[in-house]
């Protein structure tokens, strides 16, 4: 994987780190490009059931590296728009969306600072688990600019709009305490890496599509009218039972032992 990032495998838990700690793990091409190709590696990885997002250093994210525009000029703002295939996502939407295109739950741990392009990053976990004393900004309109990494789509149903507009027309810098008290947090963990990796072990230990069927219904059709929500959820159900791996949950249940589930 590139120096931006770096991927470790443990049991059924990956770890993404960006890499760049000298720099707050800013966001430049080459960062973008690798946590796209971080993505896709995950999805097709089998065996992987859940992820662990975090930064290297004492930070998560500062944001977008100045440089991308001062030294890259059009040609980096048309690299990062670029559709990519297989993704509704273009390369700068993919760093936030292509989390919760990952069919298996994302889990963020987050401390230090969590500003603009990294906040959108976090936004796209699953679950977001912060530091006491981390740093959180929507501050591209401070740039000019509106935050264009696939916002749109992650927050919904998680802030209300009211609140997303004021974030983002001020750009003020708010703490874990307003963060959780706007839904954007999880948890709020003395060591969030710790507790993020904790959470990944237990849902790794639950039956690998159950967890994808969660994922999958709550991301989509908690967006449907009620009629399609309700199909969605009798088809993800109806493919659930009576499979290998929902056989197995039941009897290690009634057998009282661990399961062993098929990936």
């Amino acid at each position: 994987m590139s120096e931006r990032v770096r991927i470790s495998i443990e049991g059924h838990v990956a770890e993404v780190m960006l890499d760049r700690p000298d720099k707050m793990n800013a966001l430049d091409v080459a960062m973008f490009e690798a946590l796209d190709a971080a993505a896709r590696k995950l999805h097709s990885k089998q065996g992987v059931r859940a992820v662990v997002l975090h930064g290297a250093g004492e930070n998560f994210c500062a944001g977008m590296d100045v440089t991308v525009f001062s030294e890259g000029g059009p040609e980096a703002v048309k690299t990062l728009l670029a559709p990519v295939g297989g993704s509704v996502a273009n390369l700068a939407q993919r760093a936030g969306y292509a989390w919760r295109e990952l069919p298996v739950p994302v889990v963020c741990a987050l401390r230090g600072v969590t500003f603009g392009g990294g906040f959108q990053i976090a936004a796209g976990a699953d679950l977001r688990i912060a530091a006491p004393g981390t740093q959180f900004s929507i501050m591209e309109s401070k740039w000019g600019i509106i935050p264009d990494m696939a916002i749109s789509t992650t927050l919904r149903g998680i802030v209300p709009p009211d609140r997303i507009k004021e974030l983002a027309w001020t750009g003020r810098i708010f703490d874990a305490e307003e963060a959780i008290g706007l839904g954007l947090l999880t948890a709020i963990e003395d060591d969030p890496l710790s507790a993020a990796r904790a959470v990944a072990e237990a849902c790794a230990e639950r039956s690998p599509e159950a967890v994808r069927g969660v994922k999958r219904l709550v991301n989509e059709a908690w967006n449907m009218p009620e009629q399609d929500a309700l199909a969605l959820e009798a088809r993800i159900q109806t493919g659930l039972l009576g499979s290998r791996n929902q056989r197995e949950a039941v009897l290690a249940n009634i057998e009282r032992r661990s399961p062993e589930f098929a990936d």
